[in-house]
This record gives C-alpha cells, structure tokens and sequence, in this order.
C-alpha cells in the first residue's frame, strides 16, 4: 500500500459550495466518472481523498483540483482489498478530519459469459463491484456515525436492470449493488442516507472495453448511443452531476434511491 501525500489541510469552516467543508472518499477516481466526480465536488467546496490503482494517475488529478484551488490526496490501492478501504478512510481522518461522503465508484467488467468466464474472473469482479463496496462502507461508516451525518453513492449500473451479452459477473455484481444499498439505507437512517446511481452507457474507457464482448466493437459503442432517447453517449459530468446531487443537502430527503442516468437508454 502506497500512500501519496501531495497536500495536507484541515477541511476547516470557510469553503463554498455545495459540499462547503465536507469530506469525500471517491473509489475509482483517476479517471472517466470517478475523477469527474472528484474535481466537481472539490469545485464545490469538498476535501476529497481519490482512491485508485494508478499512481501517475491519481497524482495527476490532484494536480488539477489543486491548481483551481480546491483540496485532495491520493490514496493508492486496490479497492478489492479491506486494508486499500481502511487506508482511505484514515487517510481522510488523518488529513481532513472525518469523513462526511463516501463515493463508491471503483469498477471491473469481467467479460465472459456463465461458461466463458473463468472463476478466478467472476471471483474478481465480484470482489471490486461488490466486496469493495462493502468493505469501504464498513470502514467508513463508523467515521461518518461520529460526525453525525453521511452521504454514501455508489456507482451502479443500467446493468441491474437488463442482461448484456459476455457480462454474467458484471450484471450480477451491479443487481446485488442495489439490494445491499437499500439494505444499508435501511440500517443507517436517519443519519446517514445511502442511494445508487445506474448510469447508462458513458464516454469512458470502460465502455469501450465493453464493447470487445461485441465482434465490432467501434459499432457496438455508436449503436449504445443511438439506442438512448437523448441519441449521446453520457459524459462523466453527467455522472458527475447526479452524485453531486445525491451527496449534498439537495437531496435530504432522498436515501434507498436508485438514480438511473442513462439517456432514457432503459425505457427506448
């Protein structure tokens, strides 16, 4: 485990914005949707702490966000690890003080189908859509009961809801995502709301390593497109957007919520 101090605040009173003086941990957040969702919260006001793989990369974005003036460090890890999860959360109790929104949005396809897919596959997979979920929540959760108050998002997918060819492990990661949420949500009200976000097909790198389950794949991403309402691929702000709504006070009223953001992908 390598930890990549590259700015150390206290998240002290005096930000603005929707996230003023609240701390965020976001899994998967060297790039596509979870980096977006780093550098918006930041803009509002938010100490974020980005967890992923890639150590250029995560530095990379702290850069950006520090450069607008905004708050964040680097954890490095592997997610599909409790001790990566535990190292985030302390990592933003040592740094910022607390934790306050916890933003799951680290992810693994898993190509294959039920016979293709080799067990080691379908053991990961289910272990960085579904585990790691689990084990930042079960570390974070505490954190955020001693400040009274949390916000937890976790990145779904449209894949709970409908079956995609060569992707047995990732829709079963992303259907059991949202029972355990709403289960979450459940034990934890009122002070700590939990809600899911299922976004449709967006303009990252992983729906491109989607489409190799398809024999053309530059032709599966364009016909993703054209079968949404909105005839566009999702961009990360799109995402970005959603989990800053269910992470701040615009949602107060919103916990055991599934969010679908997908160009109306599932009802055309």
């Amino acid at each position: 485990m390598q930890l990549l101090v590259r700015y150390a605040f206290a998240c002290e009173e005096g930000n603005v914005g929707k996230l003023a003086d609240r701390v965020a941990i976001i899994t998967g957040g060297t790039s596509g949707m979870g980096s977006a969702i780093a550098e918006l919260f930041a803009r509002e006001g938010a100490c974020v702490v980005i967890g992923g793989r890639d150590l250029s990369r995560g530095a990379a974005v702290v850069d950006r966000i520090r450069a607008q003036g905004g708050r964040a460090e680097f954890v490095a890890g592997d997610v599909a690890a409790p001790a990566a999860n535990e190292a985030l959360v302390a990592a933003a109790v040592e740094r910022f003080g607390g934790v306050d929104i916890l933003v799951a949005n680290a992810g693994r396809l898993g190509l294959g189908s039920v016979t293709g897919i080799s067990i080691e596959s379908w053991r990961e997979t289910i272990a960085t859509n579904l585990d790691a979920v689990f084990y930042m929540l079960k570390a974070g959760i505490p954190k955020m009961l001693d400040r009274g108050r949390g916000a937890v998002v976790i990145t779904g997918s449209i894949a709970a809801f409908k079956g995609f060819p060569n992707h047995a492990a990732y829709c079963a990661s992303k259907g059991a995502l949202i029972s355990f949420a709403r289960q979450v949500s459940a034990d934890y009200a009122p002070a700590i709301r939990v809600n899911v976000i299922c976004p449709g097909p967006v303009d990252t790198p992983l729906i491109w390593d989607s489409a190799q389950a398809f024999p053309d794949p530059a032709s599966a991403v364009a016909d993703a497109a054209a079968a949404t309402l909105l005839k566009r691929l999702g961009s990360p702000v799109d995402i970005a957007n959603a989990a800053l709504f269910l992470a701040s006070d615009d949602s107060a009223w919103v916990t055991g919520a599934v969010l679908t953001v997908d160009g109306g992908r599932t009802v055309a």
